[in-house]
């Protein structure tokens, strides 16, 4: 769901986005557009919970993205009011839970030893896995949206100033700092960088990829996802607010008002590009490419060449979340908090939930046994499978 942010206070980005709700597009005539209600569909499959849980207050009101940190055998999971927890990913139940004293401003990064996140306040804090207490904490400049990533000798923050910080993962030591340039106007969201164990790829508000030594924080390469166009600032939102794909030795990536583009990961060159306008990463699978357009149509493209296999229009400006491949479907979430399911084949509405009343922000997630991880704004956590209907 996008919102702008400015040089103003964080309530008045509050503000924004209770205006800017419904701003989406391809180009620069964008429209304010409705969404559609929830559509009425002929179901084929159904959503079987396995187990659920309250996750504190959620988001607890605030325009954020704490999505859960999923390492396989346990989730990790935190709300804005400060309440974390690992839980058995098979089972659900709670292994510790923690009481943070601060609020919690990013969901949770980490790597086999730690836990990171970041605070209203701007603060990075590396937590213990085992208990959740807390190990170091550095100042930021300013406050981070997306998640601190982490290679296991490196932690990576990205602040909403589109400055990118490299921090030791043992003691928190500052190690460099890479200061990018921000557009008077931006989405507020922001791509969680990518940290490899040489090169850090992160995205900005510019409609840049940039590759940055992980070493020293020193810029390799540069992509242009989006390039501004238009009079006014709003015409000229190019973000990059999703985290690229990793395919081998290339990343996919997408823009808002841009371009889907793979391009190589040592050089930064172009592989092929088309335009397209998405607030979230493309997903892959069985050999195509799942694409949740900015206004709201989910688009399915042949891997091979690109060319369009189908397109569901049916949930425009519900401000969906990225498609996730589970099985022979594809599973979003929506504003209302709604999750539909949409079949890989002909794109046809085929499933539907209404699973959290405060909506769905950060898109579900596959766990290592099969099963569909959801996290509601509201607090709502619960593991599905999809079947088709007895």
């Amino acid at each position: 769901m996008p919102v702008i942010r400015d040089r103003i206070s964080k309530r008045g980005l509050l503000m924004a986005l209770a205006m800017l709700a419904a701003l989406s597009g391809c180009s620069t005539t964008d429209t304010f557009e409705q969404p559609v209600p929830v559509p009425e569909i002929e179901a084929s499959a159904e959503f079987k919970r396995v187990w659920s849980m309250s996750v504190g207050d959620g988001h607890d009101g605030d325009f954020l993205y704490l999505a859960p940190l999923n390492t396989g055998d346990l989730i990790y999971a935190a709300s804005a009011n400060g309440e974390i927890y690992a839980v058995a990913s098979d089972s659900g139940k709670v292994v510790w839970e923690s009481e943070f004293e601060e609020r919690i401003f990013s969901g949770l990064g980490g790597d086999g030893q730690n836990l990171y996140l970041t605070t209203e306040n701007a603060d990075l804090v590396a937590l213990s896995r085992e208990d959740g207490s807390e190990l170091w904490r550095q100042s930021l400049p300013t406050e981070v949206l997306s998640s601190p990533q982490s290679n296991g000798s490196l932690v990576v923050a990205h602040t909403t100033d589109g400055k990118v910080l490299g921090f030791s993962a043992t003691d928190g030591e500052k190690l460099w700092q890479y200061d990018g340039t921000v557009p008077v106007l931006s989405m507020r969201a922001a791509a969680a960088p990518l940290v490899g164990g040489d090169v850090v790829i992160a995205s900005f508000a510019s409609g840049k990829l940039i590759a940055l030594a992980a070493a020293s924080g020193q810029p390799m390469w540069q992509y242009e996802v989006g390039q501004p166009q238009g009079r006014t600032e709003l015409e000229r939102l190019v973000d990059v607010t999703g985290q690229p794909l990793v395919i081998e030795t290339a990343v996919m990536v997408v823009g808002y008002q841009g371009k889907l583009a793979l391009v190589d990961i040592r050089t930064g060159q172009e592989i092929w590009s088309r335009k397209a306008s998405s607030l979230y990463s493309p997903m892959i699978g069985g050999g195509e490419i799942y694409l949740a357009s900015a206004n709201g149509d989910i688009v399915a493209l042949r891997g091979s060449d690109r060319r369009e296999v189908w397109t569901q229009d049916r949930l425009a400006w519900r401000q969906l979340t990225q498609p996730i491949v589970y099985e022979d479907y594809l599973v979003v979430g929506d504003f209302e908090g709604y999750l539909h399911v949409i079949d890989r084949e002909d794109g046809k509405l085929v499933g539907q939930l209404e699973f959290d009343d405060e909506g769905i922000r950060v898109p579900a997630q596959r766990l290592a046994n099969g099963n569909l991880l959801v996290f509601g704004n509201s607090g709502k956590m619960a593991v599905f499978q999809v079947k088709p209907q007895d």
